[in-house]
């Protein structure tokens, strides 16, 4: 090992041991009902026969993971016996004891050791520059454990893994299929009979695991039980605590126009049995504007894709494939169905890769990394974790801005933040107040017992509206990218042209 490579080593250990410490610190600190879901599912998996698993429905927390994941949950089972035998009993809702709680954390901490050598790796063969227009292959090894980049049949094996542990990266599985098709099908074929063979053995390689994960399932007949739970498009439009998209939008301007309509009469107001700001997971209809169906979103999602989609067919490389998964990942955020505010973190990690090479990349990336960092917050709002989430967010922002500021040479202004503008400054500011009265004022002043729901309904609305201008942005620097591109190499071509003609003159 290099004295270069051995001084990384050494900083992703220290980075990785300090966040270690922290979570250990924090391990008394607050739980969410993810806590009692994974706990379930390690009982699920640990008590019963692999033909119950997707049936079991004692707990409301039933399993609603494709069956790779279910599979590493009864693996984990295996270790918490020797933590607290009690957490794997079935019937023990709730169950939360403190030797459950140091497993269920250490488990986290104890996977993050795959990150850390994954990001070592990145480390010893990234190359980061102005000049970089290329994406090295350990980034794509980074978001999908891939193995190499050039190894497509590694990749779509790797990555149909990935689907069947957590298939909510279905949102970015078109920019994968189509950058599969396009490098590995078309353009290593020379004709028709080499296509067709790559196409078969593409389609082979992302089958497998979906044979290995389904397969039983299929067997036992239970493959629509399976799918029902994997899909259950009965919880509604949006979760319990909206995530900040067009749908959340959407929602506020119905109940606006259901308030104008019930005053002024000048349209029809529906009734309906639910409100959509009761903060439970159920199924929704609007009062004035159209009901969203499930068709509907995803009919929208695909019409929205298809520009960076086809831009990948028209320039296959492996720099437009990262800008293309950011795409369709924030895409299905805004459009999908059901959709968890944590997806937007789907968006903001390979964003982050793009940020270092691009000044206009890491403006959006400051962006939505605040906006979308800010919208979590609802997450975690027990007292005494309040300023704990806060101070982290406030650090982790501010490293972020004047990280990026010094590698693209703008430090911002009195007025500006770096790499912002005036505008853009102002929406982060603004955050501050609104984060004051969310956090503090809205209990204080007791409107919480009138409005419950305000502070989640002010956090999805602001942040929406500027996740929103980030979606729309990026794709306008993807198409001028595209536009400048097909200039410059259209310029060569003439260039080649006329020199080939003039050589013929003399």
């Amino acid at each position: 090992m290099s004295i270069k490579n051995y001084y990384k080593g050494i900083v992703v250990a220290l980075s990785f041991t300090i966040a270690a410490i922290i979570k250990l610190a924090l391990l008394p600190c607050y739980h969410s009902t993810d806590f009692e879901v994974h706990r379930n599912w390690l009982a699920l998996t640990h008590s019963l026969p692999l033909n119950q698993w997707y049936y079991e429905n004692r707990s409301e927390w039933t399993l609603d993971y494709p069956p790779f994941f279910a599979h590493f949950e009864y693996g984990l089972s295996k270790f918490a016996h020797y933590f607290d035998s009690a957490m794997l009993d079935i019937n023990n809702h709730n169950y939360a004891s403190e030797k459950t709680k140091l497993f269920q954390r250490l488990t986290v901490i104890g996977s993050e050791i795959i990150l850390a050598l994954a990001i070592l790796s990145l480390l010893k063969s990234m190359q980061i520059g102005r000049k970089n227009h290329d994406i090295p292959m350990p980034i794509i090894q980074l978001l999908f454990t891939l193995s190499l980049l050039n190894q497509y049949l590694m990749g779509a094996i790797w990555f149909s893994t990935l689907l069947n542990l957590k298939h909510i990266f279905l949102y970015i599985a078109p920019a994968y299929v189509v950058y599969l098709f396009y490098a590995f099908c078309i353009r290593q074929s020379s004709n028709w009979k080499y296509f067709i063979i790559k196409l078969i053995t593409l389609g082979i390689a992302t089958l497998v695991p979906f044979i290995l994960s389904f397969g039983p399932f299929v067997l036992m007949n239970q493959l629509p039980q399976v799918l029902s739970r994997l899909f259950p498009f009965k919880r509604g439009l949006c979760h319990a605590y909206w995530a900040p998209n067009i749908w959340a939008m959407y929602n506020v301007l119905d109940k606006a126009l259901a308030m104008i309509g019930r005053y002024t009469h000048l349209f029809h107001v529906r009734s309906t049995s639910v409100s959509m700001t009761s903060g439970l997971v159920q199924d929704i209809e609007h009062q004035v504007l159209p009901s969203i169906t499930p068709t509907m979103t995803f009919i929208l999602t695909i019409i929205f894709m298809i520009p960076s989609l086809f831009r990948l067919c028209r320039r296959c490389s492996k720099r437009t494939f990262l800008e293309t998964i950011i795409l369709c990942a924030l895409t299905s955020f805004l459009f999908g169905w059901h959709v968890h505010e944590k997806a937007i973190l789907i968006s903001i990690i390979p964003l982050n890769l793009l940020a270092f090479d691009s000044r206009e990349h890491a403006r959006y990336f400051l962006l939505l990394s605040t906006f979308g960092g800010f919208s979590l917050f609802p997450l975690i709002f027990t007292g005494p974790e309040i300023p704990i989430k806060i101070a982290l967010f406030i650090a982790y922002t501010t490293f972020l801005f004047y990280a990026l500021g010094e590698i693209h040479g703008d430090r911002g202004s009195t007025f500006t933040l770096p790499l912002l503008n005036r505008l853009e400054t102002l929406s982060i500011i603004l955050l501050s107040p609104l984060c004051l009265y969310v956090e503090c004022l809205h209990t204080v002043l007791h409107i919480d017992r009138i409005l419950p729901f305000l502070p989640l309904l002010l956090i999805s609305i602001y942040c929406s509206f500027f996740i929103v201008y980030c979606w729309i942005r990026l794709h306008t620097i993807e198409a001028h990218q595209e536009d400048e591109l097909t200039a410059v190499e259209s310029t060569v071509k003439f260039s080649g042209r006329w020199n080939t003609k003039q050589r013929k003159n003399q």
